[in-house]
């Protein structure tokens, strides 16, 4: 175990939940560290169910494509925590984050705190030290009372598509839950919105207008729309035609137009259309449609075998996944998948369920909130899937070649702690 691992192994136990919404603990440490929240560069704010991290992965590479110094702070990690921290551009380093760490420990005194709570202390004392051009923050969870929600006055805020996902801390609705993420807007600030159901949109549209703070909206101020080979941005200044991000999968033009949409509103920042093309090229957010080339698993396939990787977690995640994989017509596609126990398993899975050969159930290794191997093969069964439990990643990968005739595509999907155990193993 690192240093830092052993740091925030204790930070986990200064408080009996892993999340508890309020503003208040934070606000104390960051009191006590000199309010380091309110010496930071230009602030762009991104809340939203699915998306918010592929948005802001947009976003920093096309500002680094421009040459302006980015540091970001998104959630959750998939290997290492420092994934989380990215000063000026760079993942934060090991003995940086661990002076970062032990100084809010020893300031915060051992007083009740989140994880999260803390580790976002941390992070707004690591950009108020370092230069930079702006700062990227991620929501963790919902928006309005989410430790990222601290800054007065945003370059703009962002809100990418909400859906269905954390009901028990977020509410039951969809229009319950965009209230939560409607509460990133500020008085006066761009709020760029991205595709919404209607009830969605309606609430954060009421919001804004209680707060004067303009709106942005897909449809209306700006547009993106595929293309023969790319894809086409239509905002007020803006009228680009674009090659297709990194990034595959359809919904990743949403994501692409979202982040751009932000940029086109950003004071004091100047890209142009080939610097967009540069970042949208470069971009890079593992376990989001990721193709894996390498490792263990890979090596244990067939030839002509591809292996793929995805951290969706929730329905719309799922009708994302399934609305690519319809054009995987060349060979069968089976599933590795494994959930928490806080999801349902078939929410995700139904969309998929005409596509799919057959899955293999696995939980996910190390993590007490695993849905089991078997409650993940039942579920599967009951879409009609052809579905068995597996032992782990590696017997259900071989179950699958074993069992099928010919090339192949498995995909493991179904949590980001999934994802990251096996990026972790063969990233």
């Amino acid at each position: 175990m690192s240093r830092s691992d052993a740091i925030l192994d204790r930070l986990t136990r200064l408080h009996p939940k892993a999340i508890d919404l309020s503003l208040g603990r934070i606000l104390r440490l960051l009191r006590q560290l000199g309010d380091p929240h309110e010496r930071l560069p230009p602030v762009v704010h991104v809340a939203g169910t699915n998306g918010k991290g592929s948005t802001i992965a947009t976003l920093r590479a096309c500002l680094e494509a421009a040459n302006y110094r980015v540091h970001a702070f998104t959630s959750p990690h998939l290997v290492h925590f420092n994934e989380r921290i990215r000063l000026a551009g760079h993942l934060i380093e090991e003995p940086a984050l661990v002076a970062l760490l032990e100084e809010v420990e020893r300031v915060n005194a051992g007083e009740p705190i989140t994880f999260f709570e803390i580790t976002s202390a941390a992070a707004y004392l690591a950009f108020a030290r370092a230069p930079a051009d702006i700062v990227l923050l991620e929501t963790g969870l919902g928006g309005r009372y989410d430790t990222t929600n601290l800054i007065a006055a945003p370059a703009a805020a962002a809100i990418t598509p909400v859906s269905m996902d954390h009901m028990h801390y977020l509410g039951d609705t969809i229009a319950k839950i965009a209230g939560e993420k409607a509460g990133i807007l500020k008085a006066g600030r761009p709020g760029v919105i991205g595709p919404q159901l209607p009830e969605a949109e309606a609430v954060i549209e009421a919001q804004a207008a209680e707060l004067a703070a303009p709106l942005y909206r897909f449809g209306r101020e700006w547009r993106a729309e595929p293309t023969g080979n790319g894809w086409r941005f239509e905002g007020e200044s803006w009228r680009w035609d674009l090659p297709l991000s990194r990034l595959p999968g359809r919904h990743q033009i949403d994501n692409a137009g979202v982040a751009l949409a932000v940029l086109e509103r950003l004071d004091g920042f100047a890209l142009t259309r080939e610097q967009v093309a540069a970042g949208l090229a470069s971009v890079e957010w593992p376990a989001r449609l990721q193709h894996l080339t390498r490792g263990p698993l890979v090596e244990a396939l067939p030839p002509g075998w591809e292996l793929w990787l995805d951290g969706g977690h929730n329905r719309a995640g799922g009708e994302a996944l399934a609305e690519h994989a319809k054009g995987w017509r060349d060979r069968p596609l089976y599933a590795v998948f494994g959930t928490l126990n806080t999801r349902s398993p078939a929410d995700i899975l139904e969309p998929l369920a005409p596509l799919l050969a057959g899955l293999q159930g696995v939980a996910i290794p190390g993590e007490a909130n695993t849905n089991s191997a078997e409650t993940v093969a039942e579920a599967g069964r009951a879409l009609g899937i052809p579905s068995a439990p597996a032992a782990s990643v590696d017997a259900a990968v071989a179950a699958i070649a074993d069992g099928a005739t010919g090339p192949a595509r498995i995909l493991v999907c179904g949590s980001l702690y999934l994802a990251g155990h096996v990026l972790a193993e063969n990233g």
